[in-house]
């Protein structure tokens, strides 16, 4: 095995990035950067009536988004297939492998039978080459299969990464079918591998020494770990990681409500707090929960993997968004933030304005969604309520609002003015500061809470202001 750390993630392109897989992503880089190595990203397209360019698409921007970059790949495996159909024709040669002619038909009447004698549903080696065995004729018309000669004794054990010992006994595997036959190709063509072959074979090719997935991989192992002793080929680490549960307490995945990486991204998350969340579920430094990208990679040594379902908090990813959002610079919120105006069907400039509009508003908000929905009253006519307008907006404070217009209209217009005036009418009209900020307020932002008012009013144009004020 190779002496530099080599992981990988190898999503397959059926759908989109979901949160499990962008959390696998996640630990395998983190591993690998951790430890100076190298990241590989492989995506697994033999699913081919099934695979999409648009999932695989949704599948390289997720990973940029998230900022996991690698160090190889994209590697498509649809374009390797002459070489699994190569190592397939050595195992074939080597008795480690043997064609199989079974019908579906007749291999589904097999586990029938085996269901009604109460055993369990798998294949009987009915084309498996032993000494002194006498195979069927081989029928006329059928493209067969390509089987992995399992051994039929002994046990399978690894040293889980993340579970530790597992050991399952290879009587409960059967001959895996690790090469499809090549439509309409004749007896002999091979075609597409399954999952199980080609795997081993990325894995052994790419000299991956650590592989981060999902829990649902642990019954698969052991037929990989067989194929790769088959091929003489040197073990990886493997670490399968418990499952995302969603809000259900059922696990999260693409068929049970799970949204796409890249969703999130349009929900208005920084992807450091998508990084951030995503990292504690599973893994733990101490009582740390706020951490930098830099700091997971200093941190990330494999240890300190739960052995136990994470549970996905909606609330919880929030929180954290909220703290990386008012921490970041308002120069980078503007494009952002332009970015949902600009799937609202709005224009917004990105310039100092609408940073400092960001800046403002920023500490109130979860997600960049919601800091838009705030600033959206900059670029668009507000409706105040009624019940707003009839509580604040009430006959004795409509004189003073009208002086406050009239001032507006000659100060200049600069947050300190602004003040000023404010000041200058709430004593020529004996008012208290709630009373004509809130009519204010209510008039020109459409609502009657809003961070200091004449920082909120100095990034208005003195045209809207003046219109919005005269309006009522």
């Amino acid at each position: 095995m190779s002496s530099i750390v080599r992981t990988r993630i190898a999503p397959s392109p059926t759908g989109f990035l979901h949160l499990g897989t962008a959390r696998t992503a996640l630990y395998s880089w983190a591993y690998a950067r951790h430890f100076g190595g190298q990241f590989v990203l492989r995506i697994e397209d033999t699913d081919v009536a099934r695979s999409t360019q648009d999932s695989v698409d949704q599948i390289l921007a997720s990973m940029q988004w998230l900022g996991l970059d690698y160090d190889e790949g994209p590697i498509y495996q649809m374009q390797r297939l002459e070489r699994y159909q190569a190592v397939v024709q050595q195992m074939l040669a080597a008795g480690t492998a043997y064609r199989c002619y079974c019908t579906p038909e007749e291999l589904e009447a097999m586990k029938a039978a085996q269901e009604a004698r109460g055993e369990k549903r798998r294949y009987d080696g009915t084309w498996r080459p032993q000494p002194g065995k006498v195979l069927p004729p081989v029928p006329a018309g059928v493209d067969p299969v390509v089987r992995f000669c399992n051994p039929p004794d002994g046990d399978v054990s690894w040293e889980d990464l993340v579970k530790g010992r597992i050991t399952i006994s290879n009587r409960e595997i059967d001959d895996l079918i690790i090469m499809r036959p090549a439509a309409g190709g004749g007896p002999d063509a091979l075609g597409v591998p399954t999952y199980n072959f080609a795997v081993v074979v990325d894995d052994w090719d790419m000299a991956i020494t650590h592989v981060f997935r999902g829990d649902e991989h642990v019954n698969n192992t052991p037929w990989q770990i067989n194929i790769f002793n088959a091929l003489g080929a040197p073990l990886p680490l493997f670490g399968h990681l418990p499952v995302i549960l969603g809000d259900d307490g059922q696990k999260l995945s693409k068929r049970r409500g799970a949204v796409s990486v890249t969703a999130y991204e349009e929900n208005g998350y920084l992807p450091e707090a998508m990084v951030n969340y995503l990292a504690r579920l599973g893994w733990s430094h101490g009582d740390e929960e706020l951490f930098s990208r830099e700091q997971m990679v200093q941190w990330f040594d494999g240890e300190h993997l739960s052995k136990s379902p994470a549970q996905w908090d909606a609330a919880k990813l929030a929180w954290v968004n909220a703290h990386y959002l008012k921490n970041t610079d308002d120069a980078t919120l503007a494009p952002l933030v332009a970015a949902q105006f600009a799937r609202r069907g709005i224009a917004a400039a990105i310039d100092d304005v609408l940073a400092r509009r960001c800046g403002l508003f920023k500490d109130r908000c979860a997600t960049t969604v919601e800091l838009a929905d705030w600033l959206t009253m900059y670029f668009a006519d507000v409706t105040p309520s009624t019940d707003d307008l009839a509580a604040h907006v009430t006959d004795a404070v409509k004189p003073a609002v009208q002086t406050l217009r009239g001032k507006l209209e000659a100060a200049e217009w600069t947050r300190p003015a602004i003040a000023a005036a404010i000041k200058e009418t709430l004593a020529a009209h004996g008012l208290k500061m709630p009373q004509l900020a809130h009519a204010v307020r209510v008039l020109v932002c459409g609502r009657a809470q809003t961070p200091s008012l004449d920082a909120v009013l100095e990034l208005f144009s003195r045209q809207q202001v003046l219109e919005r004020l005269q309006s009522r």
